[in-house]
C-alpha cells in the first residue's frame, strides 16, 4: 500500500495534524490521573515533584521518539536488535504486552469507566456496567484502528481536538477560582524529603517511555502515509512533530499537578487521581461537569487505546506473520477487554513491578540508541550496559510487588542484597551499574577499534 503513496512536502497543517496525533496517542488514561494524584501527594512541594515527573513522563518519551528517529527504526524490535534478534523479539513482546493487553490498554477502559461513568451507577451494578462499557469501548477501538491509513485522521483531526477543548474548559473554571494556594497545602511524608525522586518514579506509571518505543511503528506508518517514505525525511518529520507534542504534554502535566495540589484545600488525599478528578469537576460544575468529564476521559483514553492496539497488531503481524494485522488486532482488543474487568486498582498494583523492571532497560536502550552513532551501534556497548542494568532492575521489580511477594522470604532476601547497591533506597539502584556498564562497554569498543586498525578485524556491529 505504501508503494502507492504519493511523495510530497508537508505543510504546517500536516505538522499540526501529526503533532496532534502523537500527543493523542501518548496522552491517555495514566496521563490524566497520575499527575493529578502526584499533586495531591506532593502538596506544597509540587514544584520539585513536577520536575522529577517531567523527566520520566515528558523528556524520556521525547527521547524514545528521537531514538526511533536516530536509528531509523520502525518499532521497538529495531531498538533492541543490536543485542540480537532473540533479545529484540523478547523485549518487543514484553513491552507490547505491558503497555498493551496486560496493563496499559485495559487501563484506558477502566479509567474511562471509573472516572467518567461509575458515578452514574449504583455500587451493585458497577461490575456489570464495566463489563458492558469495556466491550463497547474496545469494539469501537477496533473499528477505528482496523484501517491503518485512517488512524491519523480519526485521532489527530477528530478525537484529540475534542479532548483538548473539554480539558481547557475544566482548567479555565478551576484556575479562575482555586480551591487553595498550592504552596500552602500539606505534602505526604515521602514528598517532604524526596519530592524529586518520588516524582521521577511516578512518571513510570504513565508508561510513555515504553509507549514511545512501541508506538514508533504507528507513528512512522502515519508519516509514510503522508508521503514521507524516505527514512531520513521520515525521521526528521517524526522528531519535529514529536518535540511539539511532548512540549505541549509537559504544559498540561504542570497544570494537572498544580490542580491536584490545590484540590487539597477542599478534599482529602484520594486513592487515585481518577477519584480526585471526579471530585474536582463535580465541585465546580456539578452534574454537567460529570457529563463533560465522562466525554473528556473516554475521548482521551480511546485515542490512546487506538494507538496501542494498532501498534501491537502492526508489530506482531510484522514479526509473527502467520496471522494478519486484523487478526492480531482482534486478539489484543479481546485480551484487553478481559483484563479491564479485573479493576483499576488491581491493574495498577500489578503493573508497577513490571514497570520497575522494564523502565531501566528501556531508558538504557533509549540513551544507547541516541548515542549509537558515536560507537556505530556496536553490540558490545549494548551488551555491557544492559547486563549491568538488568540485575538491579530485577531487584526493583521484586521490591515493588504486592506484599504476598515482596514480604515473602524470597522477597526479603532480595531486598537485603539490593540494600548494598548505591541509590537503592530511592529506587534508582540501576543507574550506577548502568553507568559502569557504559564505561566497560566503551572501553571494550575502543579496544576492538584499535584491534581493527592494527589487524583489519571487524568490530561487532548491529546485527
Amino acid at each position: 500500500m505504501l508503494n502507492r503513496v504519493q511523495k510530497r512536502n508537508l505543510t504546517k497543517r500536516d505538522y499540526v495534524t501529526l503533532s496532534s496525533m502523537i500527543f493523542a496517542l501518548f496522552f491517555g488514561a495514566g496521563n490524566l490521573i497520575f499527575p493529578l494524584h502526584l499533586g495531591q501527594l506532593a502538596g506544597g512541594h509540587w514544584g520539585i515533584a513536577a520536575a522529577g515527573f517531567l523527566i520520566t513522563a515528558v523528556l524520556l518519551p521525547l527521547l524514545s521518539v528521537l531514538a526511533v528517529c536516530v536509528t531509523k527504526s520502525k518499532g521497538v524490535y529495531d531498538i533492541g536488535k543490536p543485542l540480537g534478534a532473540t533479545f529484540a523479539v523478547v523485549f518487543m513482546v514484553l513491552i507490547h504486552f505491558t503497555i498493551g493487553p496486560f496493563f496499559g490498554t485495559p487501563r484506558t477502559a477502566t479509567v474511562s469507566f471509573t472516572v467518567g461513568l461509575a458515578p452514574f451507577f449504583p455500587a451493585k451494578y458497577q461490575s456489570l456496567a464495566l463489563l458492558l462499557f469495556s466491550a463497547a469501548f474496545f469494539g469501537l477501538a477496533y473499528y477505528l484502528s482496523v484501517e491503518q491509513s485512517k488512524i491519523m485522521a480519526r485521532v489527530g483531526k477528530l478525537l484529540n481536538p475534542l479532548f483538548l477543548l473539554l480539558l481547557v474548559a475544566i482548567f479555565a473554571v478551576a484556575f479562575s477560582s482555586p480551591l487553595a494556594h498550592a504552596g500552602s497545602t500539606s505534602a505526604t511524608a515521602a514528598y517532604q524529603t524526596a519530592g524529586f525522586t518520588n516524582g521521577f518514579l511516578q512518571g513510570y506509571n504513565t508508561m510513555d517511555a515504553l509507549a514511545g518505543l512501541a508506538l514508533g511503528v504507528t507513528i512512522v506508518t502515519a508519516v509514510n502515509f503522508m508521503g514521507q517514505t524516505d527514512p531520513n525525511k521520515a525521521a526528521w518529520v517524526t522528531a519535529r512533530a514529536g518535540f511539539f507534542s511532548m512540549a505541549f504534554e509537559g504544559l498540561i502535566y504542570l497544570l494537572l499537578i498544580l490542580l491536584g495540589a490545590q484540590s487539597l484545600g477542599q478534599f482529602k488525599l484520594s486513592d487515585n487521581g481518577g477519584v480526585a478528578f471526579d471530585q474536582i469537576v463535580n465541585h465546580y460544575m456539578g452534574s454537567v461537569g460529570q457529563a463533560i468529564l465522562a466525554v473528556l476521559i473516554i475521548t482521551t483514553c480511546l485515542t490512546t487505546a487506538i494507538g496501542l492496539v494498532a501498534a501491537f497488531a502492526q508489530d506482531f503481524h510484522k514479526h509473527f506473520g502467520f496471522l494478519s494485522y486484523k487478526a492480531w488486532l482482534r486478539i489484543t482488543c479481546l485480551a484487553s477487554f478481559l483484563t479491564a474487568n479485573v479493576g483499576l486498582n488491581q491493574i495498577i498494583a500489578w503493573s508497577t513491578p513490571v514497570l520497575m523492571f522494564l523502565y531501566p532497560l528501556a531508558m538504557a536502550l533509549i540513551f544507547l540508541s541516541i548515542l549509537s552513532p558515536l560507537f556505530h551501534q556496536s553490540s558490545v556497548v549494548y551488551v555491557w550496559v544492559v547486563v549491568f542494568t538488568v540485575v538491579p532492575a530485577v531487584f526493583d521489580m521484586v521490591a515493588a510487588f504486592p506484599a504476598v511477594v515482596s514480604q515473602s522470604t524470597f522477597g526479603q532476601a532480595m531486598a537485603h542484597v539490593q540494600s548494598f547497591l548505591p541509590l537503592a533506597s530511592s529506587g534508582m539502584d540501576w543507574l550506577v551499574p548502568a553507568l559502569v556498564g557504559a564505561v566497560f562497554g566503551t572501553a571494550h569498543y575502543l579496544l576492538l577499534q584499535r584491534a581493527k586498525t592494527s589487524t583489519g578485524m571487524e568490530v561487532p556491529m548491529k546485527r
